[in-house]
This record gives C-alpha cells, structure tokens and sequence, in this order.
C-alpha cells in the first residue's frame, strides 16, 4: 500500500472493546458502539489533514490538529501543529468501509 485507499478518509473512532495484541480497531463514527465513557478517535483527510480526536473533560470529542504523509508501504507518519502531541507512525493493517486496523510503530 503506497498511497492511502479512499475508504480511509473519514472520521473514526476507537472500538477498544476489540483491540487485540497491540493492534488498535476504528470504526466509522456513525458505528453503533457499546456505551463508553467517551471515545477518542482519527480522521484522515484527502488533503493530507489530520485531527486525533481526543476526550475532552466533559467526555465530549475535541480535535487537535495534524498532518498525515506516507512514510512507506502501510505506514503513514502523522504529525501534530505545535507538537501538541508527538509525532507518531501508523501501519495500516486493515482497512474497508467498516473497520481499520493499526499498529502504532
């Protein structure tokens, strides 16, 4: 995978009841998900945009703004405005309409 298929330019969000050995699930933010004292999630954007949508103190979604470029085959290098958060690189293990697997490297 050297660029991003299309599927993966949305907004997600983290279905931590499913995460496994390290590799962490999304799934689109319309999901129906369990109940969850907020739930943090991604978005990527076509134009290389990237918010990480964190919990906010009254449990409600808040963006921080970032960038996303690809870095090599799977992996893609995101990067915050301000260094706000550090600099990080995502796998790509899965994607499709319904859910997208990553491994934070």
């Amino acid at each position: 995978m050297n660029e991003l298929p299309t599927e993966i330019f949305r907004k997600w969000m983290h279905s931590f009841e499913e995460d496994k050995e390290g590799i962490m699930i999304y799934r689109p933010a319309d999901y129906e998900f369990p109940r969850a004292r907020g739930r943090d999630g991604i978005e990527f954007r076509s134009d290389g945009v990237f918010i990480y949508w964190g919990i906010g103190p009254t449990d409600a979604s808040r963006g921080i703004n970032g960038h996303w470029k690809m870095e090599g085959p799977g992996r893609v290098l995101v990067s915050f405005e301000g260094n706000v958060q550090p600099s990080r690189t995502l796998e790509i293990l899965q994607i499709d309409a319904g859910i997208l697997k990553v491994r934070q490297l």
